[in-house]
């Protein structure tokens, strides 16, 4: 049987997706350089609940020193108009000491916690050095899973060693987004979610070794229609990222963005996104000190370039001119995807819950997500969400202090009033 979730938990998740970023941007006039600020401000907008990478396995696996841990920029300018890569300055934290003040924060504010790891797509890019990514890619990739559930069982110990502080864990997850990271390394097959299957069910096991009544999960790119039978069976909740791109990807394939086996269309770029001075994707990297950053993450240079580089209007506009011709597709997918997901957890006896979506992974000054059309998909997808009766949504992935989108106040309490019914 499913291990429920806690009791003491909210009817309704509503999440904000605070990702690695609550540790890689802690400095001055940061958007985490104070916690009780930044859940002062998520309370006033509706939430209950943020998701992170725990950075579990740096903290409770890899054996290294994190009582000064460094993060900072990927290196030079490379990577600051990029989401979630806009790094302002380097920073030194005590890491275990910084997860306590996370959760010592959430409870006095009344939130919980969904505990995930991003280590194996980026987190360590951001570290002072690529230890923490040696670390990690020493392990065997049939193994990795299984690495990730020991460490965030030592992270449960250890917060539950002090002051309870497991209390504020909603539940658990592997990983995020399985199937589009290093945790698919050595699989064979065109089918990732179907391949990883006997390594999650591996890590969902040693988890539940340690922690029988602690929820556990994995979490899943998309919703994987056509491969669910993939997902381990003993996970305890349906945790999916209901990203539908549509005219977002036409723009990647037109710009062969994530195909690097394509030429990149270097003129085309420079005329319908690029802005002015921007230079030749060959000649934009970091620094030679910082390349090795370029293994650690699993965005692409061409992806980086052209967020780094696009003049935002140009990209909006791109967007909104073939828009017409996605958006009854878009909407059709993003329901068939909720619908989809909520019967597959009606069927496992599981709660559905949304920990990202809609769109997809715009430039950071770009604001088609954030503008009347994203606006319109956040109102639509809570909506649909609500009438499944998810048990754990966001507004939107880019509803978060680190976004341009928090300033959006009216509509992320709106999104979330739905959510709560």
């Amino acid at each position: 049987m499913p291990v429920p979730l806690p009791a003491q938990l909210p009817d309704t998740l509503t999440i904000s997706l605070w990702d690695f970023t609550w540790y890689t941007r802690t400095g001055p006039g940061e958007p985490f350089a104070d916690l009780d600020t930044a859940f002062t401000e998520a309370a006033d907008r509706g939430y209950n609940t943020i998701r992170i990478c725990a950075m579990p396995y740096l903290l409770f696996g890899s054996g290294l020193d994190t009582t000064r841990l460094r993060l900072g920029p990927l290196g030079g300018d490379y990577g600051q108009r990029v989401r979630w890569y806009d790094v302002g300055a380097t920073t030194e934290i005590d890491g275990r000491a910084h997860l306590l003040a996370l959760f010592r924060a959430a409870r006095r504010h009344g939130f919980f916690v969904i505990l995930s790891s991003w280590e194996y797509q980026q987190s360590p890019s951001f570290a002072g050095d690529r230890r923490w990514y040696d670390a990690l890619m020493a392990i065997d990739p049939e193994h990795r899973a299984e690495a990730l559930a020991d460490a965030l069982a030592d992270l449960i110990d250890f917060l539950a060693a002090h002051d309870g502080l497991d209390d504020r864990v909603a539940f658990t997850e592997l990983h995020n987004e399985v199937q589009a990271g290093r945790l698919t390394e050595g699989l064979t097959g065109r089918d990732p979610v179907l391949a990883l299957g006997p390594r999650l069910a591996r890590g969902i096991a040693r988890f539940k070794q340690r922690h029988p009544d602690r929820p556990v999960t994995v979490n899943y790119a998309e919703v994987p229609v056509g491969s669910l039978r993939g997902i381990p069976r003993d996970i305890d909740v349906a945790a999916f990222h209901p990203y539908v791109y549509g005219v977002l990807g036409e723009l990647l394939d037109t710009f062969a963005l994530r195909a690097p086996d394509r030429p990149f269309p270097q003129e085309a770029a420079r005329r319908d996104l690029l802005r002015a001075g921007a230079p030749d994707l060959a000649d934009w990297a970091p620094p030679a000190a910082d390349r090795w950053r370029l293994d650690t993450t699993v965005v692409g240079l061409r992806e980086v370039y052209v967020h780094d580089w696009c003049d935002p209007q140009k990209w909006d506009a791109w967007l909104y001119d073939r828009y017409a011709v996605h958006r009854l597709a878009m909407e059709q997918k993003l329901v068939t995807w909720i619908d989809a997901a909520a019967d597959w957890a009606a069927e496992r006896g599981v709660p559905l819950v949304f920990g990202e979506g809609w769109i997809g992974y715009t430039p950071l000054h770009g604001t088609f997500e954030e503008g009347p059309v994203g606006a319109a998909f956040c109102r639509r997808a809570v909506a649909e969400s609500a009438r499944v009766g998810v048990r754990g949504s966001v507004v939107c992935s880019n509803a978060a202090p680190q976004h341009p989108m928090w300033q959006d106040i009216t509509l992320q309490r709106e999104c979330n009033a739905v959510l709560r019914g």
